[in-house]
């Protein structure tokens, strides 16, 4: 017997719709592709999705590729702890540097001669380009640009989370200037500076924190490059409030200090659309080269800071005119290098929260060697 004795006829008019001529199997797997990567291992699939095109398939295609692969919508639990740690330690430096300033002779001291001397003693280019800075509705409309492109870009992404974590951050940043009116400063020394507390400054914060939303909010491909400008915006605009003497050094540090340190922390609740798209999620090495190079350039410079400032110390109490010159490189270098190493951590967390490098991805896991044990059974 052939298949000559029994033909198969096959019907000229069958339909056309190719997904009604198949079987359900198949109809499985156009409507689930996850059902051909297959269930974790020791659970069943206890319902099939429910394929809505309009609203339901985005949502049943991420809550099966979390099945599948868990950093699709969440960072990795090391790297919410690294920033909610990082976050943590730069608020108690804010609030360190602060009491050190404001409740030591010798920080009211170095505070009084870099509030005092700074202005008179910038080179003219400098003195040119920070009294340009200093211009309150300029801080305002350059800072109010910068996270407004933030937000419009996290919203084109359609990055819906990250908007709702900006949205905190910026609570949580305007919340952090009220302490301007709680924080105490004590009569320690006379001083020609206001005797009232500063600190934290406003301006610099709202700088600061347009610029860690700029930072947050961007793609990949620009996110070292938004690391740099806001870094820069917010230096020029902390040196500038103290050129034009509406604050203090410790004012400047603390402020931003606390801004990246609430960022971190906001970060380590990141999440689903929080992140960058699972298929965009590479390594990137101008993340890696510019953040190595503000990580170690701000520990450098706030080194370098510090043994300046252990040279002059001996002369900040009696404000001593060789103290002078000291006491003010020290402090633009100190803001600099804070600066830097602020932003370096953030572009980092940043990366490593919004584009975490999964084992599964989206093809499955990479290919292993052979076990030893098949190797035998096959000889």
């Amino acid at each position: 017997m052939n298949d000559a004795q029994h033909p198969v006829i096959r019907d000229p008019h069958a339909p056309a719709n190719m997904v009604d001529s198949m079987d359900f199997a198949t109809q499985r797997a156009v409507h689930d592709p996850l059902a051909a990567l297959g269930s974790a291992p020791g659970k069943e699939r206890t319902a099939e999705p429910v394929v809505d095109f309009d609203r339901g398939l985005s949502y049943d295609l991420d809550r099966g590729l979390a099945r599948l692969d868990p950093l699709t919508v969440r960072p990795r639990i090391s790297s919410r702890v690294l920033c909610a740690v990082f976050g943590l330690l730069m608020i108690a430096a804010a609030f360190g540097i602060w009491w050190l300033c404001v409740h030591t002779e010798n920080g009211q001291s170095y505070d009084e001669i870099v509030w005092k001397q700074l202005p008179s003693n910038l080179p003219g280019w400098a003195s040119g380009v920070m009294n340009v800075v200093a211009q309150s509705w300029l801080v305002i409309a350059v800072s109010c640009v910068l996270g407004a492109l933030g937000v419009v870009a996290a919203a084109v992404r359609r990055r819906w989370w990250l908007v709702g974590q900006i949205a905190v951050l910026a609570a949580l940043c305007w919340a952090s200037t009220l302490l301007k009116g709680v924080l105490p400063r004590p009569f320690i020394i006379q001083t020609d500076s206001p005797v009232v507390n500063s600190a934290p400054s406003g301006h610099t914060v709202l700088a600061a924190a347009a610029a860690v939303v700029l930072l947050i909010a961007v793609p990949r491909a620009v996110r070292a490059l938004a690391a740099v400008v806001g870094g820069t915006w917010t230096v020029l605009v902390g040196v500038s409030v103290m050129v034009g003497q509406w604050h203090r050094t410790s004012d400047v540090l603390m402020s931003i200090l606390l801004v990246v340190g609430l960022t971190l922390i906001v970060l380590a609740f990141t999440r689903t659309s929080g992140m960058d798209d699972p298929g965009r999620r590479v390594s990137s090495v101008s993340v890696q080269i510019v953040g190595s190079v503000l990580i170690t350039g701000g520990l450098l410079l706030m080194l370098y800071s510090a043994y300046v400032i252990w040279q002059v110390l001996p002369g900040l109490n009696v404000i001593a005119s060789w103290a002078v010159q000291g006491s003010i490189v020290s402090s633009v270098v100190g803001i600099i290098g804070v600066t830097a190493l602020a932003f370096g951590l953030l572009l980092a967390l940043r990366h490593i929260t919004a584009a975490p490098l999964s084992r599964l991805g989206l093809i499955g896991a990479p290919p292993a060697p052979p076990v030893q044990g098949a190797q035998r059974g096959t000889r």
